[in-house]
């Protein structure tokens, strides 16, 4: 069979054409990156307006010290992973991601590691810990969450403290009514209501090696006490004065205990067990906390 080279050829240059064509016009108005400029990067924070310790100007400074800024670089000369690396290394950010479009935009995603309870041991030792249940080093960040004080080490605070908080924090009564946790020396819990001016021992956290039946035991335990709180509250003390009594023991499920407060003209019979000591806030702040926790404790009925 004789083969015509002459038309092989033809159709070869044809194919290359058409390729090339195609080439071109993909290519068409796109400039090559080492001429595109780069701008000022978008900085996306979840859940930067209610929780967490960053803000976009916190990160738009680490990226200018570390020498990162994208702004006014050359497109191929930006690395997206050197970033997203750069700002893993923060203790309080828990993913990142930077990616950047033909035209110059840079993107940088951020979620963040959420605090739920402050810690101040009786040693001194001030952190946080955060949904995980995972020690977060101290900050500058201020918000209204619940302090824990007390005999409190690293490990309790991580395994106990940290999901009764959450147990609290998940409950918008509850977040608001209770503003400190504390720790005896037998880790017996106190807590500080807003409302009243009083001292709630709740007894004894439930303990267990396994994860997820402490979490239950302790989920369980703190609804159970703080249903009978609120109970109390509706029905005994929004009648007798939310001032009227001290110290006030939830321990056992049969019976509430109550202290009276002292007036001037009586002497205590016996010496009370140490208490924690509420921190200090503003008159007038702790004044409207429990106004707002008083009309939440009439409009709410309690869990059966």
């Amino acid at each position: 069979m004789r083969v015509c080279w002459k038309k092989v050829i033809i159709v070869c240059l044809d194919v290359l054409l058409a390729v090339y064509i195609v080439i071109a016009f993909t290519s068409f108005g796109q400039p090559s990156e080492a001429n595109v400029v780069c701008r000022k990067p978008y900085i996306l924070i979840e859940d930067s307006t209610t929780n967490g310790f960053l803000d976009v100007h916190e990160i738009q400074t680490r990226l200018e010290k570390a020498h990162l800024d994208p702004d006014g670089v050359p497109f191929n000369k930006v690395d997206c992973r050197r970033i997203e690396d750069m700002l893993k290394q923060s203790a309080f950010v828990k993913t990142a991601q930077c990616y950047k479009t033909q035209n110059g935009n840079v993107f940088i995603e951020l979620t963040q590691r959420l605090p739920v309870v402050r810690i101040k041991n009786i040693t001194g030792d001030d952190y946080y810990v955060d949904d995980h249940n995972q020690v977060m080093p101290n900050s500058h960040y201020t918000s209204d969450m619940i302090i824990a004080t007390g005999y409190i080490s690293r490990w309790y605070a991580e395994r106990y403290i940290a999901p009764m908080t959450k147990v609290i924090m998940a409950n918008a009564l509850w977040r608001n009514l209770i503003e400190q946790i504390n720790v005896l020396p037998d880790r017996g819990i106190e807590i500080v209501p807003r409302i009243g001016d009083h001292i709630v021992y709740l007894g004894y956290l439930p303990e267990s090696k396994y994860f997820k039946e402490r979490d239950e035991e302790i989920r369980n335990f703190v609804t159970r006490k703080l249903d009978r709180l609120i109970k109390f509250y509706r029905y005994g003390l929004s009648q007798a004065g939310w001032n009227k009594y001290s110290y006030i023991s939830l321990e056992f499920d049969n019976q509430i205990i109550c202290k009276r407060r002292h007036t001037e003209n009586e002497v205590a019979s016996a010496e009370s067990q140490p208490v924690a000591t509420p921190q200090q806030k503003n008159p007038l702040q702790r004044q409207q906390e429990a106004e707002k926790t008083e009309k939440q404790l009439e409009n709410t009925e309690p869990t059966e």
